[in-house]
């Protein structure tokens, strides 16, 4: 199936209803990718919640299969599997995030993590399932050890962000941490030894072809060489490097401006994600969500990306995350402020 064919369409597979407020992000369990494995994703929300949804292998239906609550006190805002998928984090405005533990299907708050000195906006696990990342209002990022017995040690806070941190996030092979904030940037924290200090190796702001306001989300291509941001500036931006560099222990390899996506959104995009096969969506504050690809026009001015289709009113406010399932390539989950989720398949119109 050529992407660039025309005759896509993004499907409704189902509405998910449950939640009593905004769905504010979701997130899928990277161990349902396998192909014996029911697929599984949770999602939180300012009803203080998270749902664990699974769906039904035979009857390709999902369901909420359990209610993770009376734990936090205050809007759940992010949440992540480990790479396992036994753990679950999740980020709450309590300023606390709490982890939980898949015990033979009934999730267990084995531990909370505390410091932050109000709400807690994101979290993210690296790609060994060794380190944890939060950050929140307070304009610190926190660097968390998983100890055994699910202890947590916090081995580093990381100040730099002028401003409220929207979203961390790990770099899928590398143990490089990307943040992004109110203040208009990215910055990229790196640590030259397993046993160093972490410190930031890069900010990627205005003055660097960067946002010129609130970054709200970050992702990744599969290969892990391209890096989407998206803001309130309306704008989505392309930046790449030369990871081959940093896997062979050369040092640190900056990220640099590919392209710019301008002139597609004209609300605030909150949320980007980039499926394995380079697509990428994203989901913005007009109700819309949008899929790119990388433009095949062998253009002589490098790269540029371009609208692969627009679904207008995905949702009946504003779309809060895109989440590419990880196991079937063209299954995307979408969360929005009108308090549902939205499963969603990419094909060709019939």
């Amino acid at each position: 199936m050529e992407l660039l064919d025309g005759n896509l369409e993004l499907k409704e597979i189902q509405k998910l209803q449950g939640h009593t407020d905004r769905v504010w992000s979701l997130a899928w369990n990277p161990a349902t990718a396998a192909a014996d494995v029911p697929k599984v994703f949770a999602s939180c929300s300012g009803d203080k919640t998270v749902r664990i949804w699974e769906e039904s292998p035979s009857t390709r239906s999902w369901d909420c299969k359990a209610v993770l609550e009376e734990t936090h006190s205050r809007t759940v805002r992010s949440c992540a599997w480990s790479p396992s998928g036994r753990l679950l984090a999740t980020a709450s405005f309590d300023a606390t995030t709490a982890i939980w533990e898949n015990v033979g299907g009934d999730f267990e708050c084995v531990s909370t993590l505390e410091g932050h000195e109000n709400e807690v906006k994101s979290v993210s696990w690296n790609a060994s399932g060794s380190l944890l990342a939060t950050c929140g209002r307070d304009k610190t990022v926190w660097i968390w050890e998983v100890m055994p017995g699910n202890e947590f040690e916090c081995i580093q806070v990381l100040q730099g962000h002028t401003q409220d941190v929207k979203m961390v996030e790990w770099h899928p092979t590398m143990d490089i941490l990307f943040s992004c904030s109110y203040d208009n940037t990215v910055k990229v924290w790196w640590s030259d030894d397993a046993d160093g200090d972490w410190s930031c190796v890069q900010t990627l702001g205005e003055s660097s072809n960067g946002h010129s306001s609130t970054v709200w989300s970050l992702a990744f291509n599969a290969k892990g060489d391209k890096l989407v941001t998206c803001s309130d500036d309306l704008t989505m931006k392309i930046w790449e490097a030369d990871i081959i560099r940093m896997q062979s222990g050369d040092g640190y390899a900056p990220w640099n401006h590919l392209c710019t996506l301008s002139g597609y959104h004209d609300r605030t995009i909150f949320s980007v994600h980039w499926s394995r096969e380079g697509i990428i969506a994203s989901g913005a504050a007009d109700d819309a969500v949008r899929l790119f690809v990388e433009s095949k026009d062998g253009s002589m001015n490098g790269s540029s990306y371009q609208l692969l289709l627009k679904k207008e009113k995905a949702h009946d406010m504003d779309v809060n995350s895109v989440q590419w399932c990880p196991g079937e390539k063209r299954l995307l989950a979408s969360a929005s402020d009108d308090g549902t989720i939205k499963i969603w398949e990419l094909g060709t119109l019939p």
